[in-house]
């Protein structure tokens, strides 16, 4: 095993803990809401949300411990984060105890959606950035998965059974602490945070034995000329328009497809297509491996065919089942493929956002800012991304107590429409480009800028 591979999967393990604290929570939903008697509002707001508004805590403000400490020194705190996290929920005596830790491991899914893909990104070579990026995402469904397996066999516990479905994430939240301290810091972070050429030329050399250091010290420090070294440092500056925008929407796009209200709410809206409660939770561990299998594929066609295509495929796989989903629901027939019609459509539509949505998001939002501001904007996409769903974690409880799945389906698909406008007519192709040069094509500065920019780089070339 290369050790570039051996680092990505190490640092993406982030994102199993990721997708196992997302989803869990989906297990222990209807027993703590009886347990602790809490209306529907206050449910989704203190016990179904409140890990997701750690993460936009985390996403907002990842970036600052990530530059500041680095990626690895970062990646080690939110093992930390959801260590404390799991154990902490598992022995909670009320909602608002159970609240703050959950609140804890919220912070560390947020911080890792920085950390992480920007980590790998930075590491990868260009022609396997897409799929050692992908790890992460890889790592995110395969956590989803195991944590619907894990609640649907620790279901058969009785009594408060919900705390061992939250407690065992302690297991693999320790395996990756003791596993995240031995990958080394990022070259790009050394050279343009810490300055230090020496250390960042070692894990250059590791990484490829027959780089040239100097050359590639030099590329790294290219993209920032005499003129704009320390000064573009705002990420909503002009120049940086295009990737913002484009994260903006893609990670807006991601939340409004509903793929975070069907993983939340899965064995709910199973039950009203009139499935059993046991036969709700064997379903959604049918969609963890769906999810699972289609991340795989994606993984294995984001290199080849391009982020756009894969997107374009999947907003295709979003309209049909949304809209047929929502179909059923609006006239209560259930009945197809018998009965499994509504379970069988979510795998449809999950197997649409793994190998579309799924496999992209994290990828394409690391490739597109510059060296100088990539933190930055990986956390502000990333929290978009959270906001997103926090909203839809806090909202979905009371709205799905006044309307039916016809017209939550049929905004998604709205939403899923209005994408596959965005991809078809602005999304850039980053497939196969270095860092380095996607930057030179997405930062637009002004003339001013350009002007000034040009006339510092020939001074410079004069002395």
């Amino acid at each position: 095993m290369s050790r570039i591979l051996q680092w990505s999967i190490t640092v993406a393990l982030a994102g199993f803990l990721f997708g196992f604290d997302t989803a869990v929570i989906s297990g222990a939903d209807t027993s703590l809401q009886q347990l602790w008697g809490l209306s529907d509002l206050s449910h989704g707001l203190v016990i179904m949300s409140m890990a997701l508004w750690g993460t936009v805590i985390g996403a907002i403000f990842g970036n600052w411990p990530t530059d500041r400490f680095g990626r690895r020194a970062t990646l080690i705190g939110i093992g930390v984060l959801y260590l404390v996290s799991a154990l902490g929920s598992a022995l909670a005596t009320d909602p608002y105890v159970f609240s703050f830790f959950r609140l804890l491991g919220g912070l560390g899914v947020g911080a890792s959606s920085v950390a992480a893909p920007i980590y790998i990104s930075e590491i990868a070579p260009r022609a396997r950035r897409g799929a050692l990026v992908g790890l992460y995402q890889f790592n995110i469904v395969l956590g989803i998965l195991i944590a619907f397996v894990s609640n649907y066999f620790i279901g058969f516990i009785e009594g408060e059974n919900w705390r061992w479905m939250l407690g065992v994430e302690a297991i693999p939240a320790a395996f990756y602490l003791l596993m995240i301290c031995k990958v080394p810091r990022s070259p790009r972070w050394l050279i343009l945070q810490r300055n230090d050429e020496v250390a960042a030329g070692e894990v250059i050399k590791m990484i490829n034995p027959e780089a040239n250091i100097a050359e590639e010290v030099a590329i790294i420090r290219g993209t920032e000329s005499p003129q704009t070294a320390g000064k573009h440092t705002r990420l909503f500056a002009w120049r940086y328009r295009l990737p913002v925008l484009f994260a903006f929407l893609i990670a807006a796009f991601n939340q409004l497809s509903g793929i975070n209200f069907i993983i939340y709410y899965a064995p709910r809206i199973l039950e009203e297509a009139q499935l059993e409660s046991s036969a709700a939770l064997l379903s959604t561990a049918g969609i963890g491996l769906i999810n699972l299998v289609f991340t795989m594929l994606g993984m294995s066609l984001i290199d080849k065919l391009g982020r756009r295509t894969l997107i374009l495929i999947g907003s295709a796989g979003y309209l049909l089942s949304l809209c047929l989903i929502s179909w059923a629901f609006y006239l209560q027939d259930f009945s197809a493929l018998g009965g499994y019609g509504v379970p069988v459509l979510l795998g449809v539509f999950i197997a649409a956002h793994a190998m579309g949505q799924g496999a992209v998001i994290w990828v394409f939002i690391s490739e597109i800012f510059p060296n100088k501001v990539r933190a930055m904007g990986q956390s502000f996409g990333s929290s978009v991304h959270w906001v997103f769903a926090a909203l839809i974690a806090l909202l979905m409880p009371a709205i799905l107590s006044h309307f039916s799945g016809g017209p939550v389906f049929a905004f998604f698909a709205l939403m899923m429409l209005l994408q596959l406008i965005f991809v078809l007519f602005f999304m850039p192709e980053t497939k196969g480009v270095s860092l380095e040069d996607l930057q030179g094509r997405l930062v637009r500065p002004t003339r001013r800028e350009a002007a000034e920019e040009a006339h510092a780089s020939l001074s410079l070339h004069r002395n």
